[in-house]
C-alpha cells in the first residue's frame, strides 16, 4: 500500500482550498450546488412525465446519497450521524454525506489522507475525511543567511483536532472502518468559517462574530474588498476602458455595497460574438477546480474551429439573482442579441435564470461534464472492465441515430449488469437533455461529434496555482488571448495564401475548398469522403424525390431517409446534421452526387464557416449604420466609427508588411480630418487618402507579403 500525503510547505494552501471549498459549498443550498437534470420540459402537462422527471432530477441531485439504509444524508436539519459500518455507493457520496455532517454541526473538514492500491490500475482504496483544524502547523526554520525578511508569520487554523471518518473500499461500495467524532474545539460556526489567506488576505476569524446573518457577503467582501484585490480588478477595469473605448463593464453589489458579480467584455469580444455568437458556451470550469477562482466566460467557436470569447466574470455567489444580472448585462453588451443555443453545467438557480434571460434559447448540459461525472461515479466498474468507458463514450459520441443509441445503451447495462445503477439510470431518464442525438434540429456549432472547445480549465492547470494573485491572473488571461488573435490571424493568413489539398476530382469538393477556411473544409471532406461508401436507393420520384441511404444493407438499423427537391435544389436528411453542425452530411452529399454533381447550392455554405466569416457581413453592417437616422447621435457615431478602425486593426495587424501600409493610410487619413475640421468648407480632399493608390512599401517586401483581402480593398 501506498499512502498520498500532503507535504508540510502546502498546509497552509490545503487550509485556504477546503476552506475555500467547504464555504462555497454551505454557503449555498444544497438545491443550488447540486447536479440539476431533467426528464421532461417544463410545460409537459401529463403527470406520469412530470412526475418521472422530478425522480430523475431528485436522483441526480442527490449525487449518490448513502445507499440503502443510510437514510437521507441530504437532510438539512438533522443529518444522520456517522457510525462504524456504515456503507456508501461511493467515496464522493461518503465525502458528501460528511460534508452535510459537517455543516450541521460547524466545523470545515478536509480530505487528510487516501491511499491506492499498488499495480498496473492504481485506484483509490481509502479516504480519510478529518476536521480542518486537523494536525499542527510546523514552523518553517528561521533563515541562516542573516538577511532581514518581511514576510510575517502566518496563523495556523491546526490545533491537533483528531475528528475524522475514514472509509475503505470493500469490492462494489465504500464501508466506514474508522472514526472519530468528538472535537477539541467549538462547534457552531459552519457556514461562516472561512480561512482566505492564500490569496494575501487576513485571518477572518476574528470577524466572525460581526458577520451576522450574511457571513458570506463579508468573505467575498473580503476577497475583492480594501485588504484583497479589488482595487487592482478596479484599476484593471478602468485600463482596458481607457485603452478600449468600446470596452463594457459592471459591477454589481448588494444592499450592504458589498462587491458581488463584476462582468467586462472588450471590443474584440463584441465583434467576435457578432460572427459567431449563434451557439454560445456558459464555462463556469471554476467549480471543478481545486483552486476555486470564480472566473467565468462566454465562448465559442470561430470560422477555425478555435475558441473564441464572448465576455468575462467574476461570480461570487450562484444565485438565481447573480445570474440573471450577469446574463441580462451580457445580453445587453452584445447588443441584446440571445444565442441561438447555450451549452452550461448543471445548476438549478442557473437554469431558472437561463428561462427568464434567454427564454428563445436552445439550452443544453454539457455531455463532456457528464461523461467526466460518469467515469467518477463508475470507478469501480472502470477499473474492473477497462472496456466500459470506452463504450459509454462510444455510445453517447459516436451513435448515428436515436434508436442506436438507446440499444447501444440498454446493451452495455445488460453486458455490465449495471441495470439498477442510479447515476446511469438518472443520466438516461434525461438523456433529451445532454445528448446530442435529441437536439439535431439545433444549431450548436459542432461539426465533429469528439469537439471540445479549450475551457477555463485548461487554463487553470497551466497557468494557475493557490498562490496565483487576481493581478497576475488577469494579466497571464490577457496575454493568452492575445495569443488567441494572433492564432486566428494567422490562420486567416494561412487559409489565403495555402490552398486546400484535394483529394478527388469532383467540382464539389474543389467548391467547397475555395469557400470554407482549411479547418472546416477537412471536417467537410471527411464528410464527404465517408459519402462515396454508402448505398443509395430512390425509393420515391416526382417533384420531390426520396432516397434510402444506408452503410450496410444487412444492418438497416442506420438507415437515413433524404428528401430532394429537383426545382429548388435543395435536399434534407432525417439525421439534422446540416442543422446541428452547419456543413453538410454524408447522406445529403452522397445523393447531391447523383442527381447534381456540378456545385452545391450557396444556402449550404454557412457564412460563419467560410474564409469571408468576418468581412462581408461587417461591411454590410457598417453600410447600414451610416444609413440609419440613429447616427446623429455623438455615441452613435462613434461607435461606427470604432467598428471601421477596428477593422483596419484587424487587417492592418496580420503581418508587418500589412501594418506599414494600415499605418501609412490611416496617417494620411487622420491628417485629411483634422483639415476638414478646420476647414469644413473646401471639402473633403479624396485624392489625399484614396486608398487605391500606390504604396510604398519596402523593396524587400514580395507580391504574397499582402493577402489578397488586403490588395483588393476589402
Amino acid at each position: 500500500m501506498e499512502d498520498d500525503e500532503r507535504g508540510d510547505g502546502d498546509e497552509l494552501i490545503a487550509d485556504y482550498v477546503d476552506c475555500l471549498m467547504s464555504l462555497d459549498t454551505n454557503s449555498r443550498s444544497c438545491q443550488n450546488d447540486a447536479l440539476i437534470l431533467e426528464g421532461a420540459p417544463d410545460d409537459v402537462d401529463d403527470d406520469a412525465a412530470a412526475a418521472a422527471a422530478a425522480a430523475a432530477e431528485q436522483d441526480v441531485m442527490r449525487d449518490f446519497a448513502p445507499g440503502d439504509g443510510d437514510g437521507d444524508a441530504d437532510a438539512e436539519n438533522d443529518p444522520k450521524e456517522p457510525v462504524l459500518g456504515m456503507t456508501f455507493e461511493s467515496d464522493e457520496a461518503a465525502k458528501m454525506f460528511y460534508n452535510e455532517y459537517a455543516r450541521w454541526l460547524g466545523f470545515p473538514f478536509r480530505v487528510g489522507r487516501s491511499r491506492r492500491s499498488k499495480g498496473m490500475e492504481e485506484v483509490v482504496i481509502m479516504k480519510r475525511f478529518v476536521c480542518s483544524r486537523e494536525g499542527a502547523h510546523k514552523k518553517k526554520q528561521p533563515s541562516t543567511s542573516g538577511e532581514a525578511t518581511s514576510k510575517r508569520e502566518r496563523a495556523s487554523m491546526r490545533e491537533g483536532c483528531n475528528a475524522m471518518m475514514e472509509v475503505v473500499r470493500d469490492k462494489d461500495h465504500w464501508v466506514v472502518s474508522k472514526l472519530e467524532k468528538a472535537h477539541n474545539h467549538s462547534l457552531g460556526i459552519g457556514t461562516r468559517y472561512g480561512y482566505l489567506r492564500a490569496r494575501g488576505l487576513p485571518d477572518v476569524s476574528n470577524k466572525i462574530a460581526a458577520m451576522g446573518s450574511d457571513g458570506t457577503a463579508s468573505l467575498r467582501q473580503n476577497f475583492l474588498g480594501e485588504t484583497g484585490d479589488g482595487q487592482g480588478l478596479l484599476d484593471y477595469l478602468k485600463k482596458k476602458q481607457a485603452n478600449d473605448p468600446r470596452c463594457s463593464h459592471a459591477i454589481q453589489v448588494d444592499k450592504n455595497g458589498c462587491l458581488m458579480n463584476v462582468f467586462w467584455a472588450d471590443s474584440r469580444a463584441k465583434e467576435a460574438y457578432r460572427h459567431f455568437g449563434d451557439a454560445v458556451t456558459f464555462d463556469t470550469s471554476y467549480k471543478k477546480t481545486k483552486y476555486m477562482m470564480p472566473f467565468v466566460t462566454f465562448s465559442g467557436v470561430n470560422h477555425h474551429l478555435q475558441t473564441v470569447i464572448f465576455g468575462c466574470a467574476f461570480l461570487m455567489e450562484e444565485t438565481e439573482s447573480s445570474f440573471s444580472w450577469l446574463f441580462e448585462t451580457w445580453l445587453a453588451a452584445m447588443g441584446g442579441k440571445a444565442p441561438g443555443s447555450l451549452v452550461t453545467d448543471q445548476n438549478r438557480a442557473m437554469k431558472a435564470a437561463i428561462g427568464k434571460v434567454f427564454p428563445d434559447t436552445c439550452h443544453r448540459f454539457c455531455k463532456w461534464y457528464i461523461l467526466s461525472r460518469t467515469k467518477q461515479k463508475l470507478c469501480h466498474a472502470y477499473s474492473e472492465h477497462p472496456d466500459l468507458r470506452d463504450e459509454i463514450e462510444s455510445c453517447v459520441i459516436e451513435s448515428e441515430t436515436i434508436s442506436t443509441f438507446e440499444t447501444s445503451w440498454m446493451s452495455i447495462l445488460e453486458k455490465y449488469d449495471l441495470r439498477k445503477h442510479a447515476w446511469l439510470q438518472a443520466i438516461y431518464n434525461i438523456r433529451q437533455k445532454w445528448v446530442p442525438l435529441y437536439m439535431m434540429g439545433t444549431f450548436f456549432a459542432e461539426i465533429s461529434p469528439t469537439q471540445k472547445l479549450e475551457t477555463m480549465n485548461d487554463f487553470y492547470k497551466k497557468y494557475f496555482n493557490t498562490k496565483t494573485t487576481l493581478e497576475v491572473f488577469l494579466n497571464q488571461f490577457d496575454s493568452t488571448m492575445t495569443s488567441r488573435y494572433e492564432n486566428e490571424a494567422q490562420a486567416d493568413i494561412d487559409t489565403r495564401l495555402n490552398e486546400a489539398t484535394t483529394r478527388t476530382a469532383s467540382p464539389i469538393e474543389k467548391q467547397a475548398a475555395s469557400t470554407y477556411t482549411k479547418a472546416v473544409f477537412s471536417r467537410f471532406q471527411e464528410e464527404f469522403t465517408e459519402s462515396l461508401g454508402y448505398i443509395i436507393q430512390k425509393t420515391e420520384e416526382g417533384r420531390v424525390n426520396k432516397f434510402s441511404i444506408t452503410k450496410d444493407e444487412d444492418d438497416p438499423s442506420d438507415t437515413f431517409c433524404v428528401t430532394y427537391n429537383a426545382s429548388s435544389k435543395m435536399a434534407k436528411c432525417s439525421c439534422k446534421y446540416f442543422k446541428f453542425s452547419g456543413i453538410l452530411c454524408r447522406h445529403i452529399l452522397g445523393v447531391f452526387i447523383i442527381v447534381d454533381p456540378r456545385t452545391l447550392p450557396p444556402d449550404y455554405f454557412l457564412k460563419r464557416w467560410t474564409r469571408n466569416a468576418r468581412h462581408d457581413e461587417l461591411l454590410e453592417d457598417n453600410s447600414n449604420n451610416h444609413k440609419d437616422a440613429t447616427c446623429q447621435s455623438i455615441t452613435s457615431r462613434y461607435n461606427v466609427l470604432c467598428a471601421d478602425a477596428i477593422r483596419c486593426a484587424d487587417k492592418g495587424s496580420a503581418s508587418k508588411a500589412v501594418y506599414k501600409a494600415a499605418k501609412d493610410i490611416l496617417q494620411k487619413a487622420y491628417e485629411e480630418i483634422i483639415a476638414y475640421e478646420r476647414n469644413p468648407g473646401r471639402g473633403l480632399q479624396r485624392d489625399a487618402i484614396n486608398i487605391n493608390e500606390d504604396i510604398t512599401i519596402d523593396d524587400t517586401m514580395n507580391d504574397q507579403s499582402l493577402p489578397d483581402f488586403w490588395t483588393k480593398g476589402t
